[in-house]
């Protein structure tokens, strides 16, 4: 993932209504979400290179992403990011263990940012920020600290806090309206972190089209007694190439799976 905005409401029948892009290389192989076999508690796409993913969610509303944290001048790290997730996806620890626990290993990874939540609490770390409490409330998470003011970040959190002024009951086609968002930011309001304006303005819009880079896949997740958790997938050309949506019950043993495949 590389921009994702959450509303995180604990104790509230929806307790995470959630918007997120994965931008990544095209040539880099993924798969689209699904109930992973040997993790039967686990729906996430599946990075088909490294085998970690981006975005993981349980039956029980247990979650969690990860983003890169950009510095070009670090290394590749000696494990791959997308396990994060997975990890706590795995077990049941509880999501500040988890994360402080992240912590301090996290010297073995490149630069990330990783959130890993349930229904009564959220925690975020960082290579660069230690692992803390994210408070209730609307909430932005780009290539830099959570809740940095990027353009891109701030524009897609305002939106959000706007579609939930405008209802509680929101809709995946909304969410996905939102996060399709291709406007440049201005370059005066652009992050300086290192690699030079040109890609400071590809990387602005909070979906990127290119030929070598791009948004390929779009998430949507809310998270309560009623849950679901949608992905919409995009060519080179940013178009739509296929959606999935999956409707379950907390806790239960099936879930309702629908696709829509593009011509």
């Amino acid at each position: 993932m590389c921009l994702i905005a959450f509303c995180f409401s604990p104790g509230q029948s929806r307790h995470l209504l959630l918007a997120a892009n994965r931008d990544e290389f095209h040539d880099r192989p993924a798969l689209p979400m699904a109930w992973w076999q040997e993790m039967g508690d686990c729906l996430a796409g599946r990075d088909a290179r490294a085998g970690g993913t981006w975005l993981a969610v349980s039956r029980s509303g247990r979650w969690s992403a990860v983003t890169n944290f950009r510095d070009p001048m670090a290394g590749p790290g000696e494990r791959s990011r997308g396990d994060l997730p997975l990890g706590f996806l795995s077990g049941q620890t509880a999501p500040a263990d988890y994360v402080r626990s992240v912590y301090l290993e996290r010297t073995r990874y490149a630069p990330f940012n990783l959130l890993a939540g349930d229904a009564r609490s959220l925690w975020y770390c960082s290579t660069h920020r230690p692992a803390s409490p994210v408070p209730p409330g609307v909430h932005a998470l780009s290539n830099g600290v959570l809740d940095e003011p990027w353009p891109k970040s701030r524009r897609i959190a305002g939106a959000l806090r706007g579609l939930l002024e405008q209802s509680a009951a929101i809709e995946p086609a909304g969410l996905f309206s939102l996060m399709d968002d291709r406007q440049p930011g201005d370059d005066e309001a652009l992050p300086e972190t290192g690699i030079g304006l040109d890609y400071e303005r590809l990387l602005s819009p909070p979906f990127i089209v290119s030929p070598r880079y791009g948004t390929r896949c779009s998430t949507v997740l809310c998270l309560g007694p009623e849950n679901l958790a949608a992905e919409r997938r995009f060519d080179r050309e940013g178009e739509v190439s296929g959606q999935l949506v999956y409707r379950w019950q907390a806790n239960a043993l099936q879930s309702v799976r629908s696709e829509i495949r593009q011509a």
